[in-house]
């Protein structure tokens, strides 16, 4: 899983998305983690741009040739852009989830909100916990 450079600042939540702050936005993508238990990806439906959304709704799905997923907000707001490059490459979430591989891009959102997601090091030690359970 340590495969990618990990953005310092990532903050990430149980149901495997990650936020990065960018000044007074924010983005979302899907972790190392949940990419590898995906497989390849081979679509991606996003929302339109302006679209608001509730922290905990699906804003999107993403298919691999595994499975479909729900992604969900990790914050509430607004949506202000799209990464474009993953309707026509998908695999980009493959290759790089956190630099090329981002899904949207966030703003007006509740700074409060980001109080519930962990850090990288505290979401690895989830995952553990998560194996040692099963």
């Amino acid at each position: 899983m340590d495969k990618l450079k990990v953005p310092d600042n990532i903050l990430c939540t149980k149901s495997h998305e990650y936020i990065l702050a960018e000044n007074n936005e924010v983005k979302v993508g899907i972790t190392d983690f949940a990419v590898d238990q995906l497989g390849d990806v081979v679509f991606v439906e996003l929302p339109e741009v302006g679209t608001s959304f509730i922290k905990g709704e699906s804003f999107g799905t993403i298919e691999s040739v595994k499975a479909a997923s729900e992604i969900y907000m990790p914050v509430g707001g607004k949506v202000v852009e799209i990464n474009e490059s993953l309707t026509t490459q998908p695999e980009l979430i493959n290759d790089d989830c956190f630099e090329k591989g981002w899904l949207i891009k966030i703003a007006e959102f509740d700074k409060n909100e980001l109080d519930d997601a962990m850090s990288y090091d505290e979401y690895k030690d989830f995952l553990e916990s998560k194996e040692e359970e099963e």
